[in-house]
């Protein structure tokens, strides 16, 4: 049995934000390889909220999974003894740019395989924000020699460029894509011609790009009911969205929902017609692909893997113009019954068509191989 110390800021029991979290679970659980998983987290959720959880001790999360949830004053003596008392033979770090959970956890472990989970922080669009801080933390990681002591885990070859760009030509790259969530398809929503109704199920951040959701909803004639699903990661950027809702016309109904449990997911998107997200970037797109495989179309950017969607008939991989969603959001709003029928139907088959299980088995059976190459 392989032993796996996974390493990742925060993660809430029900990761219920997707993202990295989500991408977590779904590999601990559905990993058919021989391993046990070991999961090291903060002990508060994305807000700085306490999680609920016991902390300081092993807490059982699947049959092959345990979580440690650390306090932040005693974390890196926690960490030391972990090592000590886990002895993995995998160090899997999740993400860049976070001492405790990155760089302390390789410079302290010895002999195992370490690993460096890319997750999108790479791509342009990631690096943009905040891109001063971020250039520091990549020249000083390079100037530890850290990128040649490390397996860096990309999840499709786009990814891979982006390492080979930051870190250098000649680093060890291994590609293993993200195990999809398993939602349930369900029946296309009633649908009349001039009016649609949109979810949104991520982080708010400007990354996710809910700001210019809005902006384009005030040029839109249609009737429109717009859910906002979501922790709140940005106030500050929450808040310009607020502002911006107070002005739209009347036509225009936009709610925020809160924090979505993940047993809970399928009912907004049972309510709604189409699934809007124009992300910046995605790594993956958990919610967008919970979408597809519900029979939802999406309405969403290139910069995700889940492009081609306009050709398949699944949604509409859109600019990030105002204009651009705003025709984007027209084209789902006129549809009648039948034409709207047909693009739920598709997405249902543009989710299958992607999704290669065994394919990801085997890519995670290799990045956990105890040999470099």
């Amino acid at each position: 049995m392989t032993k796996v110390l996974i390493m990742i800021p925060w993660f809430h029991p029900a990761f219920r934000a997707g993202g990295p979290i989500q991408s977590v679970a779904n590999l601990v659980k559905q990993y058919p390889g021989d391993s046990r998983f070991y999961i090291f987290c903060g002990n508060t959720d994305l807000n700085g909220i306490r999680l609920n959880v016991p902390e300081g001790q092993w807490v059982d999360y699947y049959d092959n999974t345990m979580v440690w949830y650390s306090e932040s004053s005693s974390r890196r003596s926690q960490l030391k003894s972990i090592l000590k008392e886990v002895q993995p033979a995998i160090l899997f770090c999740i993400g860049l740019y976070d001492v405790n959970f990155t760089i302390y956890p390789l410079l302290y472990s010895t002999g195992a395989k370490k690993i460096i989970s890319v997750r999108g922080m790479l791509h342009p669009g990631a690096l943009s924000q905040k891109s001063f801080k971020k250039k520091i933390y990549i020249w000083l990681m390079k100037s530890f020699g850290i990128p040649a002591k490390v397996v860096f885990h990309a999840t499709d070859d786009t990814e891979a460029q982006y390492i080979r760009q930051q870190m250098g030509d000649n680093v060890t790259i291994a590609i293993a894509g993200n195990y999809p969530a398993i939602t349930k398809s369900l029946p296309a929503a009633i649908k009349m011609p001039g009016m649609v109704k949109l979810v949104s199920i991520a982080l708010i951040s400007a990354m996710k790009n809910h700001l210019l959701i809005i902006e384009a909803l005030q040029q839109v004639d249609i009737l429109v009911e717009y859910h906002i699903y979501g922790p709140i990661k940005d106030a500050h950027y929450w808040q310009i969205c607020k502002e911006a809702i107070k002005k739209l016309p009347q036509n225009i109904k936009v709610s925020y929902e809160g924090v979505l449990p993940p047993e809970n997911l399928q009912t907004p998107l049972q309510q709604s017609h189409v699934f809007i997200l124009p992300s910046k970037s995605e790594n993956f797109g958990h919610a967008l692909l919970g979408a597809l495989n519900a029979g939802r179309p999406v309405i969403t950017s290139r910069f995700t893997p889940w492009n081609g969607l306009e050709a398949a008939q699944a949604g509409i991989n859109s600019d990030l113009t105002v204009k651009a969603i705003k025709e984007a959001i027209l084209f789902f709003g006129k549809m009648n019954q039948e034409e709207y029928d047909k693009s739920c139907t598709a997405a249902i088959a543009y989710a299958a068509n992607t999704i290669n299980t065994k394919e990801i088995d085997l890519s995670y059976s290799k990045l956990f191989s105890l040999s470099s190459n």
